[in-house]
Parts: C-alpha cells; sequence; structure tokens
C-alpha cells in the first residue's frame, strides 16, 4: 500500500489562473493535477480544500480507480463543471504518481504508444482577413499541419476568438466583472465562408483547416453555415450550436456533411452518450480536466471508439500544462485519436509548470519522463496571485443574452 498523507491546493496567476492540486504519498511521491475552471477557478479550489482533500489521507495512491468511484458516488450530488474538475484533478495526480513508482510514462501505463506522435492544431486569427491570411501562414512556416482560422467580422467590434491589442496569446477572460458584448448572427454567416474561402484560396488544401462557432448558431443556422462550407473541405466545425440539446445534431447532420466536433464543455460521458451511439457528431472534444480525469475520459474515447466517433480534445490556455500533458498521454495511447487542441500558454507560465513534452513537424510528445512529465515550482507559484477574470456576456442587438 502506497498511503496519501498530504493533499495541497495551489491558486496561481501565472499569466493566468490555474489551480493545481498536490498529492503527496508516505513515500515522498508527489503527484500532479489540474483543477482549473475558466472564471470559476475558486468554487473548485474550495470543493477541493473543504470537501476532498480530507477524503484522500490515508487511501492508498495506487486504487485509481477505487478512489474515483468513492469521490463520484460518494458525494450523491454527481456530474456538473466543479465536482467532475475537482475529481479529476485527483485522478490525474494518482497517475502521476504511479507513473513516478512504476519508473514509467503515464502513456505506458494506458497501455503504450499507438503512434509516434499526436497531431495538434494551431490558432490562426487576426482583426480582419489579412491579419487572419499573414497568420495562418506563421502557423504553416512552424510546421503545423493543422490551423484553426478565426477572423474578425465586419459590423462587430469584437468577435471570438482573435486576441485583444496586446496579447499574443488569445484569452477570453477579462476583468474582475464579465465583459459584455455585442453579438450578431446575420454578419457572421455571410461572412464566414467568404474568410474560410479565402485562406483555402492562398494556400490550398495541403492543410487541415479548423473553425470554431462557439455554439452561437441554431441548430438549422449551422446546418446552413456548415453546407456552405463544404468546398473548403473543413477538418470540423466546432461547436455549431448549443450542445444541451444532443438532438439537435441531428437536424445539422441532415443538412451538411461537414464533420461536426463538440464537447469541451461535457463533465461526463452521460453528456454526449446520445451524440455518439447516434453518430451525430464526428470528433469528441472532452477535456481530461473537466470530464473526470484520464480515467473517465478513457471510458468516453472507448464508447466513441465504437461508433467511429475520434477524439480532438479541448486544450486551450484556460488548461494547466499539466492537463496538456496528461491529455497528450491519453492521445498517445488511444486507437481513435482524432487531433489535439494545442494553444500554448503565456508566459510566465514555464516559471511553475516545468514540462517535457516536445513540438516538431505539427506533432506533440508527451515525453518519456516517468509519470506525467510535469513539475511544479511553488515557490514561484506563490509569486503569482489570483486574479479575477471572467469571460464575457454576449447580447443581441435588442439587449437580450445571447450564448457564448
Amino acid at each position: 500500500m502506497t498511503k496519501i498523507v498530504g493533499a495541497e491546493v495551489l491558486v496561481t496567476a501565472p499569466g493566468r489562473n490555474y489551480v493545481t492540486l498536490k498529492v503527496t504519498t508516505d513515500e515522498g511521491v508527489v503527484g500532479w493535477g489540474d483543477a482549473t475552471l475558466n472564471g470559476r477557478e475558486l468554487a473548485v479550489a474550495a470543493y477541493l480544500r473543504d470537501h476532498v482533500c480530507p477524503l484522500l489521507i490515508g487511501r492508498d495512491a495506487h486504487r485509481i480507480e477505487d478512489v474515483w468511484q468513492y469521490l463520484y458516488k460518494g458525494a450523491y450530488w454527481r456530474r456538473g463543471p466543479v465536482t467532475m474538475t475537482a475529481i479529476a484533478a485527483v485522478d490525474v495526480a494518482l497517475w502521476d504518481i504511479k507513473g513516478k513508482l512504476a519508473g514509467l510514462p503515464v502513456y505506458q501505463l494506458l497501455g503504450g504508444a499507438a503512434r509516434d506522435g499526436v497531431m495538434v492544431y494551431g490558432h490562426a486569427s487576426g482583426g480582419d482577413v489579412p491579419e487572419l491570411l499573414d497568420d495562418v501562414a506563421r502557423y504553416l512556416d512552424q510546421g503545423y499541419l493543422a490551423v484553426r482560422a478565426q477572423s474578425g467580422v465586419p459590423g462587430l467590434d469584437k468577435t471570438y476568438g482573435i486576441p485583444a491589442e496586446g496579447q499574443t496569446v488569445y484569452e477570453p477572460a477579462s476583468g474582475a466583472r464579465p465583459q459584455e458584448d455585442l453579438w450578431d448572427t446575420a454578419p457572421y454567416l455571410r461572412f464566414a465562408p467568404e474568410m474560410l474561402g479565402a485562406v483555402r484560396e492562398r494556400f490550398g488544401f495541403g492543410f487541415h483547416l479548423l473553425h470554431d462557432v462557439h455554439h452561437r448558431l441554431s441548430p438549422i443556422e449551422a446546418g446552413r453555415l456548415g453546407r456552405d462550407l463544404e468546398q473548403h473541405r473543413l477538418f470540423w466545425l466546432e461547436d455549431p450550436t448549443p450542445a444541451e440539446d444532443q438532438e439537435a445534431f441531428r437536424l445539422v447532420r441532415q443538412h451538411t456533411t461537414t464533420p461536426l466536433a463538440v464537447g469541451e464543455v461535457f463533465n461526463s460521458i452521460w453528456d454526449c452518450q446520445h451524440l455518439i451511439t447516434e453518430r451525430l457528431i464526428d470528433y469528441i472534444r472532452t477535456s481530461v480536466s473537466h470530464a473526470g480525469g484520464i480515467t473517465h475520459l478513457r471510458r468516453i474515447f472507448a464508447l466513441a471508439e465504437l461508433y467511429g466517433v475520434r477524439t480532438g480534445s479541448h486544450g486551450a490556455g484556460d488548461l494547466s500544462p499539466v492537463s496538456l500533458s496528461a491529455a497528450l498521454h491519453v492521445d498517445l495511447s488511444v486507437p481513435n485519436f482524432g487531433i489535439q487542441e494545442y494553444m500554448g500558454h503565456a508566459e510566465p507560465a514555464s516559471e511553475v509548470f516545468h514540462t517535457s513534452y516536445t513540438f516538431a513537424q505539427g506533432y506533440l510528445h508527451p515525453g518519456d519522463v516517468p509519470g506525467l512529465g510535469v513539475e511544479v515550482d511553488e515557490a514561484a507559484a506563490a509569486k503569482f496571485p489570483y486574479d479575477p477574470k471572467y469571460l464575457p456576456v454576449n447580447r443581441r442587438r435588442d439587449g437580450s443574452v445571447h450564448d457564448w
């Protein structure tokens, strides 16, 4: 038995807010987990500190599945982003410990590598189409094989996916209160095919092109957009409509052959069960930190494999390097891997998180360091106090609240 003797929560903001869980065993082995929930970080930190960490003391760190079931079923109030993010942090930390004790990288414990590297996509953007095209060129020059394209929409002051002035990495959260932005679907639906067409016209079809709608269309609007984009051969159209209504994707499916991706806001296998088993999506985007950790994410991906759905995990900058590393270990091992989002992390994140994953020719590899391959500098973390920031709220021209 390897006994858990310590469980601590670190909240730090090296470039953005991260919640990190540190689990320590009686042998002095430390495992790290990511518990970041963008805009609700302190809710997860409190859930861990007040309700979860005390329950871990004295438990066997090797019994990962038992701990997962204990925390999930024992709480009675199941699922939801706060609960599942907290459980994910514990789960990932325990996998990190198991890898370190075994002297193996986590992917070896998951069955070994099913591929040599993990294809990732970068985030190209611009205030207008010329700026976007220049940014796409920058990613292709760096060796990316897949690029997500987002551009400012004429007639709208702010648009999802476009870095604010002075930002080098897009980060939508800002300010101690949510920023309120204007959104209008009509100009976006007119502009998006032109914008993505301009990308294909300049760069051709020799790379994968992705686009994120971010839940902002009705099902019939999403179907119309997907149809209009078919000539541009997208790798996927992401989050075309709000995903609470899983059956809505059937209507989208009826109107377009453009591949559909969804799931970054999902927390469990039950959130996407219908979408997967009815083959209403092509890629499932659940993330290791928001869907119960490595243990539960593998269940989701195993279900998806049965129905020909591939993986495309969320990997934005609002997940720490601990989360990205955990995702890469899963990506490397599952048979139905599709692609991994890779936004990178704003500095000074590297002062706090020391990583072993590497990028080369469009692929990431988690490295062969035992465990996850990420260590946290606690002294550095203490230099960056929590900085309250919230995601924006979108309103239509009539003042009503729109989807994010």
